[in-house]
């Protein structure tokens, strides 16, 4: 049998070959590296289950773990606790409960967090949803859709004021620091509303944060600063006479941290989303309800943000964690909530913020920045600690209470037909337009009501009709909007408290008038 001789293969195709192996070599090693990074350093993937190591490995969302943008605040406790850490692992709860790894990114730079997220290195970002109109437009490429709140600030933002400095009023005139279009800034405007005084009514001194604003402070740069806690403490330790003059503990309703996504990442990865979402507002329920899980959501946020304990435990103390039932009420998936909503929030600054000049162009509407279909997914959390947070609960006012100092007062003129104490539609439409939403954003404060008149009648009766409007005022609101009724304290000055003379028609009509305070107590 003859036997065929082989003949060499030409150089040219062994290069080929040589260069193929390199090639898958190469990928194989690179693909290796993108496991590592989903790993603990001190993992290999021989500690990882045969099947979850197949699932990293398809080519799917679960190559690449959800990426959170978040910055140093106690807000996003809900999701760290869940996935037990900032790092993907196979030991968080969103592996061991979904098979999706999350990994939280720390960027406290407000605009190095932006262009990573439009770059794709963040997947899901924090804003709120105050502030948000100040950057929706230029976002508009991205189509961002906001899918879910994480918490209320209650104690995380505050003003801080120099001695001599006793109520909200006395700002007027005065320098005050403040970062632009951020909570810090919504929070500054919502105080002068509640106020009656205009933007222009301060000196405003533009700041790159609100850890800067504490710097100006504590430098004497500035009359007051709108700061984070615990700043705030630095401040009144560190400045003489200083003090926090209110913070969003009182100013409950006012900033609100969102989380938003790229449109197209959300349509390709809704279950993704769901797990995400789902088990953050489980973890903020654990944590709102349970001092173990507390304690234990501390020392994540400890380690995570490179903090004391002591400092996590404050911070997650400072807000609200919003569960599935506040998720319900925030964005009206009922459509039967009355009070704040993410939209009124929203809205609102919207307005505000295209008024002082802040925003110049056109702002995308709530409904084209929100997408709710995550949170209508989401099923089983009805009950028990996943329910929304129930309004304060107010006591009759003790007589000290009553008396106590205001923090804030805004004269609105309601016009009452001589000797008459009821409402008539024009009165209630003010009353709407002045105070109702101040009294929902500072949910958390008593009101006293003062009604007062001019010099003209008798003091006695003058008091007496006084007290009287005063109380309808009082009425409309309970009866009207279902505020609590003991939150109030009913005053009848008559013509004791002029804030103008008596002797002009328009004196007069200032003095004809009904005061609505924000009290410290």
């Amino acid at each position: 049998m003859v036997k065929t001789k082989i003949k060499p293969l030409p150089k040219i195709i062994g290069l080929v070959l040589i260069v193929l192996c390199l090639f898958f070599a190469f990928k194989q090693a690179q693909s290796r590296g993108v496991m590592d990074k989903l790993l603990p350093k001190d993992k290999n993937t021989q500690n990882i289950p045969k099947d979850a190591l197949n699932a990293l490995k398809k080519e799917s969302t679960l190559t690449k773990p959800i990426t959170v943008g978040v910055v140093t605040w106690g807000g996003y406790a809900g999701g760290q606790y869940f996935n037990k850490g900032f790092e993907a692992s196979q030991e968080s709860r969103y592996w061991q409960d979904y098979k999706i790894l999350v990994q939280f990114k720390v960027i406290d730079d407000f605009i190095a967090s932006r262009e990573a997220f439009k770059s794709g290195d963040i997947d899901v970002l924090w804003i709120t949803a105050d502030s948000f109109p100040t950057e929706a437009g230029n976002l508009g490429s991205f189509d961002p859709k906001i899918i879910f709140q994480a918490d209320w600030s209650r104690g995380g933002d505050a003003i801080v004021v120099r001695r001599g400095i006793n109520s909200a009023n006395e700002l007027k005139g005065k320098k005050v620091a403040v970062a632009f279009g951020t909570p810090s800034h919504t929070f500054l405007l919502n105080v002068l509303s509640a106020s009656g005084l205009a933007y222009t009514d301060i000196e405003v001194v533009e700041v790159p944060s609100a850890i800067d604003a504490a710097v100006n402070f504590k430098s004497g740069k500035v009359d007051a600063a709108v700061v984070w806690s615990p700043d705030d403490a630095d401040c009144v330790a560190n400045v003489t006479g200083a003090k926090v003059l209110k913070s969003t503990k009182e100013a409950s309703n006012i900033i609100a941290d969102v989380f938003y996504v790229k449109n197209d990442y959300l349509q390709k990865h809704k279950d993704e989303l769901k797990s995400l979402v789902e088990g953050w507002m489980i973890g903020a329920a654990e944590i709102n309800s349970n001092q173990t899980a507390k304690d234990e959501a501390a020392q994540i946020l400890a380690k995570g943000l490179n903090q004391p304990v002591d400092f996590c435990k404050q911070a997650i103390s400072n807000v609200r964690l919003a569960t599935y039932g506040d998720n319900v009420n925030f964005f009206n998936l009922q459509g039967t909530y009355k009070n704040v909503k993410g939209e009124d929030l929203y809205s609102k600054m919207t307005d505000v913020y295209t008024k002082i000049g802040l925003i110049k162009d056109r702002v995308p509407t709530w409904r084209e920045v929100v997408d709710t279909s995550i949170l209508s997914s989401v099923t089983g959390l009805d009950g028990g600690a996943n329910v929304a947070e129930k309004t304060k609960e107010f006591t009759k006012a003790t007589v000290e209470v009553a008396k106590s100092e205001a923090f804030s007062t805004k004269r609105v003129t309601i016009s009452f037909l001589s000797g008459v104490s009821n409402l008539d539609d024009n009165s209630k439409y003010i009353i709407d337009k002045e105070f109702v939403d101040i009294a929902k954003s500072f949910g958390n404060s008593r009101i006293r009501i003062e009604g007062n008149t001019d010099i003209v009648g008798n003091p006695n009766s003058n008091k007496t009709l006084s007290l009287k409007r005063a109380q309808a005022v009082v009425d409309y609101l309970v009866n009207e909007h279902s505020f609590n009724s003991n939150r109030f304290v009913v005053v009848g000055n008559g013509s004791d408290k002029p804030v103008a003379s008596n002797d002009t028609e328009d004196g007069k009509a200032k003095n004809r008038r009904t005061d609505f305070e924000l009290l410290n107590q």
